[in-house]
């Protein structure tokens, strides 16, 4: 049976989430690779006891993340129902919907229809009665904003979720959700979406600058680019690596000899701080305060103990942040 640290919360970093009474960790943990069907369950438990151990209290997961689609969901939710149910007050579990989940006009995007029977499958897959944050997955072009937040609205109005967010929105969509979800009186709290070193899209978009400004919270996936920004590439593509044996969101072509040359040039600074190169694009995210927290995956428990590491050194210098722009951009 499993029984937590007591010391669990004594060294993580708390955040509050834009200016809502919720605070995340520094580092919260997604269930976006490596805890679907192919993935063996004894590691995903070991990872999830890892991560709350030492004070991961959100777990984030969508929809499709598996593979199978579904499949992350369900096996957190065995693992919840096995292992975490006991410290379920103490958990924030998120989830989302917006890409294609099933067959039909009804199981992509944003309509009405088709949130709200993805949230109650999700929470059917998770064996919960509801999410404390629920997200709508990205922008849809063809429904109108107004039904999308309107949905948002009636998942936390039924009960089913406490919060919600959106992700892989920009600046201007952002604005537009945040005034319609401010009327409803929904407490729409939180962004995600990609922000690494390398990825500076949220900065060019308007999505940061907007966020802060309206008091909004900021969590950023793929921190480390895919494995990028680690010392897995310091000496080339390794055979074993995510480019070679995957394939599907990191290619060969992205991994030019002039990025292989980047990535040195940052692990030198990273190793001039005392880190490694996964620690400080971890810690560089969260320097100037504005991000809430940073989604790191995992394939070992091992690896989420390295990302709890670059919470010891979260402070820059001007110059070092300089040469990270002038490397990275």
């Amino acid at each position: 049976m499993y029984i937590a640290k007591e010391s669990r919360y004594d060294h993580m970093i708390y955040n509050r989430c834009g200016l809502s009474g919720l605070k995340l960790p520094a580092v919260s943990l997604g269930l976006w690779h490596n805890f679907g069907s192919t993935s063996q369950f004894s590691n995903m438990r070991e990872m999830c006891f890892t991560a709350f151990d030492n004070g991961i209290t959100h777990f984030d997961l969508a929809n499709n993340y598996g593979p199978e689609p579904g499949s992350a969901e369900s096996n957190f939710g065995k693992i919840l129902k096995e292992d975490l149910k006991p410290y379920r007050d103490e958990l924030v579990i998120s989830t989302k919907a917006g890409y294609a989940m099933w067959p039909g006009p009804y199981g992509d995007f944003g309509s009405r229809k088709y949130l709200l029977a993805s949230l109650d499958q999700s929470l059917k897959r998770m064996s919960v009665d509801y999410v404390d944050i629920f997200y709508h997955h990205r922008m849809d072009p063809n429904t109108p904003l107004e039904e999308t937040m309107g949905a948002l609205k009636s998942a936390v109005d039924s009960g089913k979720a406490l919060y919600v967010g959106i992700s892989n929105y920009n600046g201007p969509t952002l604005e537009k959700a945040t005034a319609l979800l401010t009327e409803m009186k929904v407490p729409f709290i939180i962004n995600q979406n990609c922000y690494n070193i390398f990825d500076r899209t949220v900065e060019r978009n308007g999505l940061k600058e907007t966020a802060h400004r309206l008091g909004k919270g900021i969590i950023c996936f793929s921190p480390l680019a895919q494995g990028l920004l680690t010392n897995r590439y310091l000496n080339g593509i390794p055979a074993d690596s995510r480019v070679m044996t995957d394939g599907r969101f990191l290619k060969a072509e992205h991994v030019s000899e002039d990025k292989l040359r980047r990535i040195k040039a940052l692990n030198e600074i990273a190793e001039s701080r005392g880190q490694t190169l996964a620690e400080m694009s971890v810690s560089w995210l969260l320097h100037d305060g504005i991000v809430t927290s940073v989604l790191v995956g995992a394939s070992k428990p091992s690896q989420i103990l390295d990302n709890i590491a670059a919470l010891k050194n979260i402070s820059f210098t001007d110059e070092e942040l300089r040469r990270i722009d002038k490397i990275a951009l």
